[in-house]
């Protein structure tokens, strides 16, 4: 499914959730005024990334932290982790500086959080900007867990089903067939996992190699859970 399917569905889905008490987190698609007002409705919380598609949010954010209101002490916390070479630095700063200024439905925090990695001796670091329905009680270090809770939905899910599968750069975009090939491969990330792959590139090099793909097909369908 494409993502502007995504945010045609989105609201129907999230009609039949019993959001009370749950926190939606999402990507800058999902950060839109109806959806931000029908989960606070719903009597759940929202977590949203914010881009330039929302470009007044986008740049009150921005301001907070770029030209903090004098005095504001913000929010603070970070996350360390290491996966064998590869070395990762969260950071998220939080301010409630924007409510009451900013029309943003339900907006109680705003947040910047920056990640670096560094690998091989390569350094690469990013910002991005949120905007959030939970008030103070929700601390800078809640936020970050549920930010990185997000991103870990992101890399085994929309990550490989984009990159590594192709689907951002698919041509098929006639009637019903993305949303076939976008079941299609969904289909091929639960068999894999299924059969215990970590590496979801490497499995389909593995598996490319095999030249019995009918024997392969019916050891993933037998795997752990057959």
């Amino acid at each position: 499914m494409n993502k502007e399917a995504e945010l045609t569905v989105a609201p129907e889905v999230l009609a039949e959730l019993p959001l009370d008490g749950m926190v939606v987190t999402g990507d800058a698609l999902y950060t839109q005024r109806n959806l931000c007002e029908q989960i606070i409705a719903q009597g759940g919380d929202y977590l949203f990334i914010v881009k330039l598609n929302q470009p007044t949010l986008y740049q009150e954010i921005v301001l907070v932290f770029d030209d903090p209101p004098q005095g504001e002490v913000f929010s603070f916390a970070q996350q360390q982790d290491r996966h064998g070479d590869r070395h990762e630095l969260r950071r998220l700063w939080a301010s409630g500086a924007l409510m009451g200024y900013s029309q943003w439905p339900g907006m109680q925090q705003v947040c910047k959080v920056e990640r670096q990695v560094e690998r091989k001796g390569k350094r690469k670091a990013d910002v991005r900007y949120a905007v959030t329905s939970l008030g103070s009680k929700a601390d800078a270090g809640r936020l970050l867990r549920l930010i990185r809770g997000h991103w870990s939905i992101e890399n085994q899910l929309h990550w490989v089903r984009d990159v590594t599968l192709g689907e951002d750069a698919s041509q098929i975009r006639k009637s019903s067939a993305p949303e076939v090939m976008a079941a299609i491969r969904n289909v091929v990330l639960a068999l894999l996992r299924r059969g215990g792959a970590k590496n979801i590139a490497a499995a389909l090099r593995q598996n490319g190699w095999q030249r019995n793909g009918t024997a392969t097909l019916a050891a993933l369908l037998s795997g752990p859970f057959g």
